[in-house]
């Protein structure tokens, strides 16, 4: 039976997320030591670092510092670092993750997460330093706004970037000769209610001082708190200042969160980041940056500049400058109007003005959790899947799986640290995929639906198809199916350039340079540096209309109508 575009799309978005259970409480020794958590993205358990300071008590709330380490360290090492303790001598890094040496005790739980080796601080290893933050709330009594975040070099950049999309987490951040992943600076604004700290050398070889200047000038400008400290002469070494003697504590410690600030200055362009404090955008175009500046200017009255965005609700339960059941009174992007609420208020705009009215998504329509690109498919639990159709030949099977296996081998591809992404995700045949799998994993499928029997289940979903005439293309794109991800590549492999390198080096966030970061399609020729088509779904999924037509006039692409949009 055949079903519509529509009607299909309807069915894919149908969404059913697992449920955590929590774990049960432990007692531990103080001090530093390794525990584990569970990911979620590869079924691993990976280790961070944990420090409880002595005579732990459950019964109070204690203020915790997350801590990313650099490109080619791991949790161990930071863990020492956080606390000033460099390696001794001419000892190797390697030599000094074996041991912890003594150091004076703070009233902190201090979490240094591993960061899967040197791949930065977005994908696998953002979600990782989630994962953790969690486990560590669910072992321990933290206080929730005396949470702090900072890092140096690569977990620099990563305290940037994890600080700046979700800043309403933490109290205060301090950012150590950061280099912040691409894109990072775009959000500066977001910093207006979280104190930052920078620290570099001016001689720093590996991360130009240049970047903490720009970023604590910036920051200036815009009004935020921060402070900076540079070091004469000092090289990419400037954590043994910025950390000696405990400092990074004394200084964390001034700061609380402010849940309800008068002021919420937010950028992003992902519903996966939508929120910060009292204001979530509802309705953005994902991969476009929209902001909203919303302020109190009196007792019940805001006043709300935005760009990019079409609908936010305002939750103010709780905010001391609201009173529920009072008039609000709201100017929104020189609209003025009043309105009577108890907790919370919705806007929308339509014909570009706005109302007050809650936010109807259509079912079909972009949400957190299915909004891509294709990069954030591979960002949690996901399995690699060859196709077994069309009675290929033992040579030809082989050759299938290992394409599949090729791209769950992730490389690391910059600078000297060279080595494998410790990131370990499952390959399998898709007669050999169980409920399990479609239940809880996005799925990568290689293939078309002719050899790979997932692509020809999901067939009557899916946007485009590769035809028999595209053997010299690749298609690779993401579209949602059931609650997850599905990736489709067929043809050529996305990574299929004799000058790059392999697997999902194509796919990682910059400095790793990719044509196919924040996209959710492309299609090329012949290799991935030759693109014929790419671009991102609208709000609905469905292609462009000029998208559309560059994929069908290669005449290697089948794009069904029902997967164009009416918009012009």
């Amino acid at each position: 039976m055949k079903i519509s575009y529509k009607i299909a799309l309807t069915i894919a978005l149908a969404t059913g997320p697992g449920v955590l259970r929590p774990a049960l409480a432990q007692k531990l020794p103080s001090g530093p030591q390794v525990m584990t958590f569970h990911s979620s993205v590869d079924d691993t358990e990976q280790p961070y670092g944990l420090y409880l300071p002595k005579n732990y008590n459950p019964k109070k709330k204690y203020q915790l510092v997350m801590m990313l380490h650099g490109a080619g360290s791991n949790h161990r090492l930071e863990l020492k670092r956080v606390f000033g303790k460099s390696n001794v001598g001419d000892e190797t890094d390697v030599e000094a993750s074996r041991y912890f040496q003594e150091w004076a005790d703070v009233d902190y739980i201090v979490a240094s997460p591993f960061a899967r080796g040197t791949m930065g601080y977005q994908g696998v290893a953002e979600t990782d330093v989630y994962q953790v933050l969690a486990d560590v709330k669910k072992r321990f009594s933290v206080d929730e706004d005396r949470t702090y975040l900072t890092g140096l070099s690569m977990g620099g950049g990563g305290t940037l970037w994890i600080g700046l999309t979700r800043p309403d987490i933490w109290a205060a951040i301090a950012p150590v000769c950061p280099a912040p992943p691409q894109g990072t600076d775009a959000l500066a604004g977001n910093a207006l209610n979280v104190p930052a700290h920078f620290f570099h050398g001016d001689a720093d070889p590996a991360v130009p001082v240049a970047v903490s200047r720009g970023w604590v000038k910036s920051l200036k400008d815009l009004g935020s708190q921060v402070e900076y400290v540079e070091y004469p002469g000092v090289k990419h070494n400037s954590w043994e200042n910025a950390y000696k003697d405990g400092f990074i504590f004394s200084w964390f410690k001034q700061f609380k969160r402010n849940r309800f600030p008068d002021r919420v200055r937010f950028t992003t362009s992902r519903y996966n980041y939508n929120q910060a404090y009292w204001v979530r955008l509802d309705e953005l175009d994902p991969g476009t940056m929209a902001t909203v500046d919303a302020k109190f200017t009196g007792k019940n009255r805001l006043d709300i500049s935005t760009t990019g965005l079409t609908a936010l609700t305002l939750k103010l339960a709780g905010h001391p400058t609201f009173k529920a059941g009072k008039p609000l009174d709201i100017a929104i992007d020189g609209k003025s109007f009043s309105a009577q609420t108890a907790d919370s208020v919705s806007l929308v705009q339509r014909n570009g003005n706005w109302q007050l009215d809650a936010y109807q998504p259509a079912i079909t329509a972009k949400k957190r959790g299915a909004e891509g690109p294709i990069s954030e498919a591979f960002a949690t639990r996901h399995v690699y899947v060859y196709g077994t159709g069309g009675n290929p030949s033992p040579a030809e099977l082989k050759a299938r799986a290992e394409v599949a296996a090729q791209a769950a081998n992730w490389p690391v591809d910059r600078g000297p640290f060279l080595g494998r992404i410790m990131v370990f995700p499952r390959v399998l045949a898709d007669k050999d995929v169980r409920p399990s799998d479609l239940a809880d994993a996005n799925l990568v499928l290689f293939g078309t639906k002719e050899t790979n029997s997932l692509i020809d289940k999901y067939s009557g979903l899916l946007p485009m198809q590769l035809t028999n005439t595209g053997a010299d293309y690749g298609l690779f794109y993401v579209f949602p199916a059931a609650g997850h991800y599905v990736v489709v590549s067929s043809g050529l492999p996305w990574w299929t350039d004799p000058s790059s390198a392999q697997g999902l080096s194509w796919l990682l966030p910059k400095p790793l340079a990719s044509p196919l970061v924040g996209k959710d399609f492309v299609l090329f020729k012949g290799s991935a540096k030759n693109i014929i088509a790419d671009g991102n779904f609208d709000q609905n999924w469905q292609l462009k209309e000029a998208d559309a037509q560059k994929l069908k006039g290669s005449e290697a692409v089948l794009v069904p109508g029902g997967a164009i949009s009416a918009k012009k």
